[in-house]
This record gives structure tokens, sequence and C-alpha cells, in this order.
């Protein structure tokens, strides 16, 4: 594989900024990334500013304000999207839970789900379905593994009265990449009415996007996991042409607009905030933003992270006993696996004690290990090698 973005020395040189690389092979970039020290760092001196200054003071408020904008803007900037566009959440499922319960639903409205959502997604759309009687129908992308064609096994479930579509843009079990942008059109094609809502965990920090471009109405995300920020922040993406037709369901102060005529609306995305954050938080997201636009651009740092999936699944291919769900080299930096004869989780936490961090999935019941663009693939010859090692005890 190619190992040249940069040079290995300068991989190991920028890793030194990842506290927790340093004494761990980690591959958990799906669920949580690490956070680099000038995260750590910022969030220290924003609470310290906050405390010295004085909490609740007008400069104090005056800079959460600041501070608040120019975390719209880093993120913005990710998505290839205005900073009016986006709503500063704690995490996706706040952000799907926006989009899902701020529709207008009506009894026999129908919503169109896919069988690989996270399960809070989906215990979110059941409780939608038992108060407001909607349909649910489901399509199948787990069966799609072996070539498949995903934007058939979606598009054939669609119905006249379809009001909302709920799909991750990167699977989470598979690693798949959803074809968005024509995911959209299909749907647009199918109904006017008929909506997207993404479930973007996995693909903001790792895919380069551009959301304008593909049309999609709402886009939920976090900023913990592939952009290697704070637990606590993540981010809610409202195409402007589909902003009324969204509702806030939880509201505060922060969504609120005070004018001469009285209490309305933030005209943008800052209608669905509610009230007071933890807003250092802030502050280590966008420095965590700024490290990686330091290194390389979005396209440079997405093409590395296939290459390393890439050498990954196919040393993992090369074990005889284990299989990758895909039968080809992943899109993404997750390649999920099951190894024949061994217990998954015995095999996780024996990895663990030996200082490689992957884990478990339920459904399929299968390991998952993600790779990020400045992963090792030294690292990725000892994981495979423990893996080996583990199945021959």
């Amino acid at each position: 594989m190619n190992s040249d973005f940069p040079a290995l020395t300068s991989v190991a040189e920028f890793r030194q900024k990842f506290p927790a690389l340093a004494s761990k092979a980690y591959f958990n970039y799906g669920g949580q990334g690490p956070m680099p020290q000038v995260s750590l760092e910022a969030i220290l001196q924003a609470f310290q500013h906050i405390q010295n200054v004085g909490p609740f003071s007008e400069e104090v408020n005056a800079w959460i304000g600041e501070k608040s904008q120019q975390t719209r803007e880093a993120i913005a900037k990710q998505l290839n999207v205005s900073a009016a566009t986006i709503s500063l959440t704690e995490d996706v499922t706040v952000g799907c839970n926006i989009g899902l319960w701020g529709i207008n639903w009506q009894s026999g409205d129908r919503l169109l789900l896919s069988d690989c959502e996270h399960p809070g997604i989906v215990a979110g759309v059941k409780e939608i379905q038992r108060r407001f009687g909607i349909e649910i129908d489901r399509c199948n992308l787990l069966e799609t593994v072996d070539g498949g064609d995903l934007l058939e096994a979606i598009v054939k479930h669609l119905k006249p009265n379809t009001k909302l579509v709920v799909l991750s843009h990167v699977i989470w079990n598979t690693g798949q990449v959803l074809p968005l942008t024509e995911i959209v059109q299909a749907c647009r094609q199918n109904s006017p009415e008929t909506k997207v809502l993404i479930d973007a965990a996995q693909s903001v920090g790792m895919l380069p996007l551009n959301l304008a471009e593909t049309g999609v109405d709402f886009y939920a995300f976090t900023g913990h996991k592939w952009l290697c920020g704070p637990e606590g922040v993540g981010g809610f993406y409202v195409n402007p042409e589909s902003l009324e037709s969204l509702h806030p369901t939880f509201i505060g102060w922060r969504g609120l607009a005070y004018t001469k005529e009285g209490l309305g609306w933030h005209p943008d995305g800052r209608r669905f905030e509610v009230a007071t954050s933890a807003y250092p938080l802030y502050c280590g997201l966008t420095a965590a933003i700024n490290t990686h636009q330091s290194v390389a651009s979005p396209q440079e740092r997405y093409q590395q992270i296939c290459n390393l999936s890439k050498y990954l699944w196919a040393k993992l291919s090369e074990l005889p006993d284990v299989h990758c769900l895909l039968n080809s080299p992943p899109e993404s930096g997750l390649v999920s696996f099951q190894v024949s004869g061994v217990s998954h989780r015995e095999l996780v936490l024996s990895l663990e004690k030996q200082g490689f961090l992957i884990r478990t999935l339920r459904y399929p019941d299968c390991v998952r290990a993600c790779v990020h663009y400045f992963t090792l693939p030294s690292e990725i010859d000892l994981l495979v090698e423990e893996i080996g090692n583990f199945h021959r005890r």
C-alpha cells in the first residue's frame, strides 16, 4: 500500500499530538476518536477564562456567542455549507431526534428505515409510530454486502405517502457508503414531500462532503468520532429549503429571536438549539477540526483512510478463519469481520489486554476495526497477527 501520507516519520510525529495513541493501537474511531492535546488545552483554558472573567457576565456571554459562532463556522466548512444552516447539539442522536420529532406527523404517514440503523434511532422511530400511528417500511441493506444495489434496495420501498426516509450515510456495521445524492434525487422524484434524514455519525470527519450539492434535508452528526473532538458536542444541518417544514420540539431561550414584535424563532439553524451548554467543549471541537485541516485536504485524508482500510481488509482476508463482511475493500474506514470458532467478545477483550482497541457489534455478530488517516500500517500488521494468534490458541 502507499504509506507516503505524509512520510511515516511525519505521521509518527503527528500522532504525538494525541495522548491516547502513546500506549495503544487504536481502532475505535467509529465509536470515539481520541482528542489531540490542543483540544484538551483549549477546553481547560475556556473553563478557566469563564471563571476568571466571571460566569454569566456580559463579557463572558459575548465571548460564548463568539466561540459558538466560530464552532458553527468550523463545522460548516467541513460540510461545505453556510454556518446559518448549522445547529449545535450534543450528539448524533439529539440531531436525529430534532429531525424525527419536528415533522408534522399524521396517522397513515409512512417512514422508510433501513435494517442497518442504530438502535437509538430505531427506538425513536417506533415511539413516533406508537404516538402518531404512522407506518414503518424497512429496506434491507445488509443483504447488499455481497455486491447488491444499495440505491435499488432503498428506492423499491418508497411509497407515494413516504414522508421521511431515515438512513445512515456510512453504514455503521458494514462500512458501506450510501450514494446520498442519488438517494435524495430518487426521493424527490417519489414525492416533493418526501424528506431525507441522514445519520451522519460515521461520515463527518471521514468523507469529503458537499451537502449543498446533495440536496439532503437533514444531516445529524457528532464531533467526538472521526473529528476527534470532545464527547458532548455535535451538530445538525438543515437544508434552507426544508427549514420551515421542521418545527422545534425541545424549546429554550437559545432558539428564540427577540424583536419589537415579541418572541419568534431564529431565522436559521439556531432555532433548534435549546439552552445552556458546556461551551468550553466548543473550543475543543474547533481545535480538533483545525488539527485535521493542518495536515491535508479532506479528499487527501479520505483517500488515505481508504488506502489503510483496503490494506486491513486484505490482510484480514488472508487469515483462513476470518470472513470480512464486504467481499471488496470498504470505501470507508470501517472494516467489519467475523472469526469462526471463537467468541468475538473474548477476542476483543484479549486484544484490549494486548493494547489493541476494537469492538464487537451485535447485528450482525461481528468485530469492527476502524482506521483513520494517521493509523500506521505497522499497527495493522500487529493487529492482524494477534487475531491470527488468538484463533490458534
